[in-house]
């Protein structure tokens, strides 16, 4: 069973920086396209970044390109994403995937990313 589970969330002022965490477990992760997105209140679900971690292949949404930052650590089957100077428009619940596709994705439960001064 596919097991992800997202941490590292919180409370950050605008230009901040916060480090997500997703611990996987259930397949195998050292060959797994993996994925951070991220659902905001009142909107819907959106793709943020893409890991194809066998390969270290890596992809943005314009929105966060050049601010946030995907990797991940075989080794401990984690997924990280660093985001660094957060806006407002970033506060979201981020979650973590992993599948084929984005769409057809398994997500973790969640945590909560608020930018605010």
């Amino acid at each position: 069973e596919v097991q992800l589970v997202e941490s590292g969330g919180g409370l950050v002022q605008p230009g901040g920086s916060l480090r997500l965490s997703c611990v996987a477990s259930g397949f195998t992760f050292s060959n797994a396209w993996m994925y951070w997105g991220r659902q905001a209140p009142g909107k819907g679900l959106e793709w943020v970044s893409t890991i194809y971690t066998r390969g270290d292949v890596t992809t943005y949404r314009d929105s966060v390109k050049g601010r946030f930052t995907i990797s991940a650590d075989n080794a401990k089957n984690t997924l990280y994403l660093q985001m660094n100077s957060l806006k407002t428009e970033d506060t979201a619940v981020y979650y973590c995937a992993t599948g084929r596709t984005w769409d057809t994705a398994t997500r973790g439960q969640g945590t909560q990313v608020t930018v605010s001064s």
